[in-house]
């Protein structure tokens, strides 16, 4: 395993779990009077461009970090449109 990808997957995995609070609390309470819509939009299109990059370099942690991250960002501003 290359170095960099030993420090890609712990950081893959802590900043995709760090936005799962988030999506959670908002799909059970669907109060997302706190979230910001230009926000979680610009948000949404930089995960989906990180995405796009990872695919382009074929990098595992990468693709699948943001992979999960724009599902649950996706949830979130979904939600937040229909509010």
């Amino acid at each position: 395993m290359v170095f960099a990808e030993l420090i890609g997957y712990p950081a893959a995995v802590l900043t995709t779990a760090a936005f799962v609070p988030q999506a959670w609390r908002s799909w059970r309470t669907r109060d997302l009077s706190g979230i910001s819509l230009p926000m979680y939009l610009l948000f949404t299109l930089g995960v989906a461009c990180w995405l796009l990059y990872g695919l382009a370099i074929a990098s595992v942690p990468v693709i699948v970090a943001n992979g999960i991250t724009l599902c649950l960002a996706g949830m979130v501003l979904w939600l937040k449109v229909r509010e």
